[in-house]
């Protein structure tokens, strides 16, 4: 029984010192108008990640994901995996931050993909074409997109960070990476850097925030800030991933969450008399929505090269065994007449 008490008394100990030096390390994304912030350990994500046996409390996942004692990769640096990592406990938060630290790598030296999405969404744990996820989503996804599927004149490089608000009637337009339908989005060179990156997401009084940290970078550089975002409570939070003909290995090493408490009577005044579980998601600005058509398929300048390469090589082939018949043919001809 002492042990036992020991035992549960180190455990206490640690976990409330983890919880003051996340918040010490934390508070550091950007101030929230002087507000205050509480570590919600039950959204959250540290090593060692398993409990007893190979679960991780708190947390499914799913598809291509494997647990390391380093990192949970959401799929391997092959070709046509999925894998998610869901938190099963929904959110009562009206106003959060979620903090990120993630790797996506592999030997792909100009061709790879796709990247990871993080949601905070109501379904959760069903497959698809949105990095790994459903599309029609209800809620918000943020996605960390590694590869440019649209073969024309972006206003972007990539890798991209993109974020999107579906009220569940919105297709993700894959063939333009998101960019019709998305709220904001910047470009970050996470991909392959030599340390690990960091995302912040942050949504809190209407305005969704993100800010990323790559390498050894020490300062968080803004995204994007975004006013008129409408998020509703009891939603999920996970992230997703996937690979097509192209590939990556996606890692999720840390996951830190937030509750954020504004400052001052008024704000929460505002909001005291409305039902959040019921609101549906919206944002007040995005990118015109649209039919989500199929884009004509794109012949790369390289594949065109490529062709020309392989039809001079054809007709020069043939050409060769052409001359070379006839003037065998002239020789018989010559030695028929001789003869």
């Amino acid at each position: 029984m002492a042990s036992y008490l020991a035992k549960l008394l180190l455990y206490t100990v640690l976990v409330s010192t983890f919880s003051l030096l996340c918040r010490a390390q934390g508070g550091a994304t950007h101030q929230q108008d002087g507000g205050t912030d509480y570590f919600r350990r039950e959204h959250s994500l540290v090593k060692p990640y398993t409990g007893s046996g190979m679960d991780i409390p708190l947390w499914d996942f799913g598809g291509s994901t494997v647990v390391s004692n380093e990192y949970i990769r959401l799929t391997p640096d092959r070709q046509s995996k999925q894998g998610h990592l869901w938190n099963h406990v929904a959110s009562n938060m009206r106003h959060w931050e979620v903090r990120v630290t993630f790797q996506i790598h592999g030997s792909g030296k100009n061709l790879y993909g796709d990247g990871i999405a993080f949601w905070y969404a109501r379904d959760r744990m069903e497959f698809g074409d949105v990095f790994g996820s459903k599309d029609k989503f209800a809620g918000l996804g943020v996605f960390m997109d590694t590869y440019s599927n649209f073969d024309g004149d972006h206003a972007h490089l990539h890798p991209y960070v993109s974020a999107m608000v579906n009220n569940g009637s919105i297709a993700y337009d894959h063939d333009h990476d998101g960019t019709h339908g998305q709220v904001a989005g910047c470009s970050v060179s996470f991909r392959n850097a030599d340390f690990e990156s960091h995302i912040s997401i942050a949504y809190y009084m209407g305005t969704l925030s993100v800010y990323t940290r790559v390498g050894q970078e020490h300062d968080w550089q803004s995204c994007f800030n975004i006013d008129g975002i409408q998020l509703p409570t009891n939603y999920h939070f996970g992230f997703t991933a996937a690979t097509g003909d192209l590939a990556d290995n996606h890692d999720i090493i840390t996951v830190k969450t937030y509750e954020l408490f504004p400052q001052g009577d008024t704000d929460k005044d505002k909001e005291a008399d409305v039902n959040w579980d019921k609101v549906m998601p919206a944002a007040r600005v995005m990118e015109k929505p649209r039919d989500h058509v199929h884009s004509k398929p794109h012949v790369r300048k390289s594949s065109v090269l490529l062709w020309v390469f392989v039809a001079v090589l054809v007709f020069g082939v043939l050409g060769g065994a052409g001359y070379f018949y006839h003037q065998k043919k002239q020789q018989e001809i010559a030695r028929k007449r001789f003869f």
